[in-house]
């Protein structure tokens, strides 16, 4: 799901400011797991160790019955506990604290490594408060950031692109989980091994694996106290503390490609349009086109974000360029005088097509 990057990150370095573990990857699994995904070739993965298997595995729930069921029990169930990522050498862990009434949602996750942070979420509503710099972050995000996104993408489209198989069952955090593989059905989507709570359905692991099925990520609970008492109100208060901080509201205006002078002139398979916004500067109002914009789109698991902005010689370079951090890859070009990044966790064959599709057509 899948909801975007921070708003805030509308620069060349877009990668590394998504994947600051402590904060945005753990606040996304905390509603579920966000995951964004793709892949190449995808072979499904062995049992895993340590597992065993239930009697007619395979044969029980389709994908989707599996990732609505999961889908409810974000929106259904309360929790505390404590969320580790692990992707490449790199380790993080925070708490979370989740609460939930059926219709309104509210979370804090606070880093328990790396720069203190701590993230408060309502709805659509966030806020960051980073004690080191005093500053709180205020933003507004159209997808509520659970996994899966099936509020806005047909749960037929996902079925389309992904099957699932049930390979058995384990214990994750002290609790009984099912195992079940998300498997693509083509190159363009990476596959996903996901624990899933027994009783709830709620996400207690999760690996996004890569074309051989090897481990690219994993965001997994140590511990969990499921319906803990969490208080929604007092979250709601500390949610509206910001005394002793500066309050940054970043500016965004929500668009269109065509308004800004992009399109497409391919879709990729399986990836709808979610939202496109544009992020006001310092200055003013930049003429349509100038100011820098994120483009959001999602198949339901596997999302990417299309980042444009003017391009800068001194900062950006005339050569496509291609990073990777565990899960999370990005693809950057130049596209006549401005400076596009596709990014999410996805192959960068599948960025690279996002990237050479976009084209400015004024």
């Amino acid at each position: 799901m899948a909801a975007p990057m921070t708003t805030a990150a509308f620069t060349p370095a877009v990668l590394p400011c998504a994947r600051r573990l402590g904060a945005p990857r753990l606040r996304r699994f905390g509603a579920a797991l966000i995951v964004w995904a793709c892949a190449g070739g995808w072979s499904a993965p062995a049992l895993a160790q340590g597992a065993s298997v239930s009697p007619g595995a395979g044969s029980a729930r389709s994908v989707t019955e599996w990732l609505s069921r999961m889908h409810q029990a974000s929106l259904q169930r309360s929790y505390t506990g404590t969320l580790v990522v692990s992707s490449g050498s790199a380790m993080s862990a925070s708490k979370i604290w989740h609460v939930c009434d059926g219709t309104q949602q509210m979370e804090r996750v606070e880093t328990l490594t790396g720069a203190p942070r701590t993230t408060i979420r309502r709805n659509s509503e966030v806020i960051t408060f980073e004690p080191e710099t005093r500053t709180a972050m205020v933003e507004k995000r159209e997808s509520l950031g659970v996994f899966p996104d099936m509020l806005r993408t047909p749960a037929s489209a996902i079925a389309q692109f992904y099957g699932a198989r049930e390979v058995g069952y384990q214990r994750v955090a002290g609790h009984m989980a099912d195992m079940v593989e998300i498997v693509p059905r083509d190159e363009w989507r990476f596959g996903y091994r996901i624990w899933s709570e027994k009783k709830s359905g709620l996400i207690v692991k999760l690996q996004t694996l890569g074309a051989q099925g090897e481990v690219l990520e994993q965001v997994a609970f140590s511990e969990l106290q499921l319906d803990a008492p969490v208080s929604m109100d007092k979250l709601a208060r500390l949610m509206k503390d910001t005394r002793g901080y500066e309050v940054i509201k970043p500016a965004l205006r929500k668009t269109t490609p065509q308004a800004e002078g992009w399109q497409l002139k391919e879709s990729i398979p399986g990836f709808t349009a979610m939202s496109c916004h544009t992020r006001e500067v310092p200055g003013g109002p930049l003429p349509a086109g100038q100011a820098p914009m994120q483009w959001v789109f999602s198949d339901g698991l596997a999302s990417v974000s299309l980042f444009v902005e003017p391009f800068d010689p001194q900062r950006h370079g005339n050569e496509e360029q291609q990073v990777a951090m565990g899960a999370t890859h990005s693809v950057s070009r130049r596209v006549g005088d401005h400076w596009v990044t596709a990014l999410g966790e996805v192959p960068p064959a599948t960025l690279k097509r996002f990237a050479d599709a976009l084209e400015r057509i004024r």
